[in-house]
């Protein structure tokens, strides 16, 4: 795998096991009504367009946005809505970001490309970006709609980086280590981390392979995510099917190589090699120490079953 350190955000990054993670900008949806009732679903054919329009018009350079990646949920029943409650939600994806870097990516002097200054492009017009969509108005069928647009937050990655910075700086003496070392990964298809033609569920082994590419990895636990199913059903009208996407928790043991898997993940999704499919995973470091979370729990229940896995390993022997 390539060097990170040279990785800009608008390119994509092949990992182990023909997966990829492709750069992408991703843009969290609200949709209010600016009337107290409304009776008629929003049309989500003309909210696309609306969006398509705008972003060619308006935005400089030009952004081009095919509507399959604007997603639009709307409110299940418009009857029981509360009025100060959106009549529909979604997410927005640019995909193609190669105009941020022009023909050819700048040299440094020792023959580099300066990163720093790409990043530091990119994070202007994703802002700017964000600024001029957020707070628009638009007319859909003689119906005025208001658009909030936020950037989610694990797509910024100085801030994610401060959170756990400060997290560790101040005020939680119970914790033992003093850095963040742990990636928490939700939304990613179980199959693509599953062993071929052995089963769908994902493998340890297969997820460790991936993961380990970003540096050495000290703890690891992959599982079948069906909260994930669960809080899709309650939100989005259930278009994750459970057990069909998996949980992955990677605890690295040097914090570079954490703080680089955080950032080559952030602000791209994932893809398969030979599909077209991308997987919008959910990004987060872990605050509540799963692992000696998950060590405590299974030393609770020896002692409340009365032995001990010393117990158990005399009770072997004996056998």
């Amino acid at each position: 795998m390539r060097s990170l350190e040279e990785l800009s955000p608008a390119e994509n990054l092949e990992i182990e096991n023909g997966l990829s993670l492709v750069s992408r900008v991703k843009l969290c949806l609200t949709i209010h009504s600016l009337i107290p009732t409304v009776s008629k679903p929003i049309d989500e054919w003309q909210l696309k367009r609306s969006l398509i329009d705008f972003l060619k018009s308006s935005i400089f350079p030009s952004v081009t946005v095919p509507e399959e990646d604007i997603v639009v949920r709307r409110h299940r029943d418009l009857k029981k809505r509360k009025r100060e409650e959106p009549v529909a939600h979604g997410s927005l994806f640019i995909r193609d970001l190669g105009f941020l870097e022009g023909k050819k990516g700048k040299k440094k002097v020792d023959g580099e490309r300066d990163v720093k200054e790409l990043e530091k492009k990119f994070i202007d017009w994703r802002r700017v970006l964000v600024e001029k969509m957020n707070g628009i108005e638009l007319n859909l069928e003689g119906v005025k709609y208001k658009l909030s647009v936020v950037l989610p937050v694990s797509d910024d990655f100085e801030r994610v980086k401060k959170d756990w910075e400060e997290f560790y700086a101040f005020g939680h003496p119970r914790e033992i280590r003093r850095e963040a070392d742990t990636m928490v990964l939700r939304g990613v298809p179980s199959r693509w981390f599953a062993e071929p033609r052995v089963s769908s569920k994902p493998s340890m082994l297969v997820t460790h392979t991936i993961f380990s590419s970003f540096g050495k990895i000290s703890n690891l636990n992959v599982a079948e995510d069906d909260d994930l199913g669960k809080d899709a059903d309650e939100s989005n009208g259930g278009d994750l099917v459970s057990g069909l996407h998996c949980k992955i928790v990677v605890q690295f043991e040097k914090y570079n190589d954490f703080v680089n898997a955080m950032k080559a993940f952030s602000g791209r999704s994932m893809q398969k090699e030979g599909t077209r499919l991308k997987a919008d995973y959910e990004l987060t470091w872990d605050k509540v120490g799963f692992f000696r979370n998950s060590r405590r729990a299974l030393d609770n229940r020896d002692e409340a079953i009365g032995y001990s896995t010393d117990d158990l390993r005399r009770k072997r022997f004996r056998e």
